[in-house]
């Protein structure tokens, strides 16, 4: 009994019984009160981070269809679109409510990762630990807090439910049941579920006890999304798309899969498509992250392994794509950090200052992501209202020219004015223009989100 209990505190690969009433009360409990807490900052939003919340809000109050019946759209993705517009029609004029709700998604997937890490033998401190850094990175902090990324978390909770049921079933056709059921439901969320198939084979790799129950459930995922793909692949290599971001080329992968490495430990930066613009930092986090390699290595060769496999398993459809994106990363950074948290506890004192280096940076990192974002939801909450009023008080074939003062981010306003039908019932469209200081305005932009009148 003792040698069963040793080997199950050795980490990857080595099963734990079902979760019982005690594995909840200590540890699915504490995960998802303690993951909450960490992001209050998030919950306690008073306004939106970006353009698409807007849209969305103003596509739900007009009763657009999610799109069940429309596979040649170059983004399919009902199920995405169908929670999206019911949970702006119920909490968009409660920004606070919906956001807490995205954190309580957020902490429950952290929760699913807990209990999968268990699953895998690690010790309740160690899943915990690794499912509690999860929401303090910042591809986390990010997705958790952007209503746009819904998607992510969507099929991120189906691949979590999809592996903890496969690591407790004991009949081959309810893993079969489930595989099909859960990765058609990532598929309708999001793209991206393509990563299931890989990450079970991972799975199947490192955990020999249940090997056949992986490859089962594996071989399911990948009957369903060669349907997919046989149903979308012309739309998806060939269908116009907004943006550049969507353009696929197999010469993108390497930059991608670099840019999401050497991201975590990079406080200062909000969005993973910004990191080649600052070499000197992306240097450093270069040689950051060959320590921590190196580190998990000598501490534990599985759980470097994984890392490195899991990592790319993860990321493997979004890998090809233009532009790299936080939220991208969202299903990397759940595998990444119980890999990591998993080598912690055999690693050597060198190892763990490498290890925990680059874990306080990512969390620091998680943390600015999140005060970033609570900030430009504060100054939306002053911005679209007040635009509205002053378009409002305007003939409906009025525009307005707005100046931003030099204090203010033009970022947090192009996207808070970019393609938004209506706010508050306002209509707006085209019909804000932003100018630089030297064009004729009608008011200029405080940089938290007031407009002064200039005429």
């Amino acid at each position: 009994m003792v040698a069963r209990a040793a080997r199950r505190e050795r980490g990857i690969g080595y099963p734990a019984r079902m979760p019982t009433h005690a594995t909840f009360r200590r540890l699915a409990l504490p995960v998802f009160a303690l993951a909450l807490l960490l992001q209050l900052p998030l919950a306690l939003n008073p306004g939106y981070y970006s353009h698409d919340e807007l849209q969305w809000a103003t596509f739900a109050q007009a009763g657009m269809p999610a799109g069940w019946a429309d596979p040649g759209a170059f983004q399919y993705r009902p199920l995405t679109f169908a929670t999206w517009m019911a949970l702006s029609r119920a909490l968009f004029d409660t920004p606070m409510l919906f956001h807490a709700v995205l954190v309580a998604w957020g902490a429950a997937n952290a929760t699913l990762l807990a209990l999968v890490g268990r699953g895998f033998g690690l010790a309740p401190r160690v899943a915990m630990a690794g499912a509690l850094a999860f929401v303090l990175t910042p591809y986390a902090a990010y997705t958790h807090g952007w209503v746009g990324c819904i998607a992510d978390l969507l099929w991120v909770s189906c691949a979590l439910v999809l592996a903890l049921a496969v690591q407790h079933l004991r009949a081959a056709w309810q893993v079969g049941l489930l595989a099909a059921v859960l990765t058609g439901a990532g598929l309708l969320a999001k793209e991206a579920a393509f990563a299931i198939p890989p990450l079970l084979l991972v799975a199947a790799v490192f955990d020999a006890a249940r090997r056949r129950r992986w490859a089962i459930a594996m071989l399911v995922t990948t009957a369903v999304c060669a349907v997919y793909l046989g149903l979308r692949l012309d739309v998806l290599l060939h269908a116009p798309r907004d943006g550049t971001q969507y353009t696929l080329s197999a010469w993108n992968a390497p930059l991608r899969w670099f840019e999401y490495q050497v991201f975590a430990p990079i406080p200062p930066l909000m969005e993973a498509f910004t990191v080649l613009q600052r070499p000197a930092p992306v240097l450093v986090a270069a040689a950051l992250w060959l320590a921590l390699v190196a580190a998990l290595w000598r501490a534990c060769g599985r759980c470097a392994a994984l890392f490195l496999l899991g990592g790319i398993a993860a990321l493997l459809p979004v890998l090809p794509l233009g532009a790299s994106w936080n939220h991208y990363a969202y299903g990397f950074a759940a595998v990444a950090c119980m890999a990591v948290a998993a080598a912690w506890p055999r690693a050597t004192r060198d190892g763990r200052l490498a290890i925990g280096g680059f874990a306080l940076l990512t969390c620091l990192h998680g943390a600015v992501v999140m005060a970033r974002m609570h900030q430009v939801g504060r100054i939306q909450s002053v911005f679209s209202p007040a635009l509205a009023a002053a378009l409002a008080a305007r003939p409906a074939d009025a525009t307005l020219a707005l100046r931003l003062d030099r204090d203010a981010k033009p970022w947090v306003f192009q996207r808070l004015t970019h393609q938004i039908p209506s706010y508050a019932g306002v209509p707006i469209g085209t019909r804000v223009r932003l100018v630089d200081g030297a064009a004729p305005a009608d008011y200029r932009i405080a940089a938290d989100g007031r407009l002064i009148a200039l005429r």
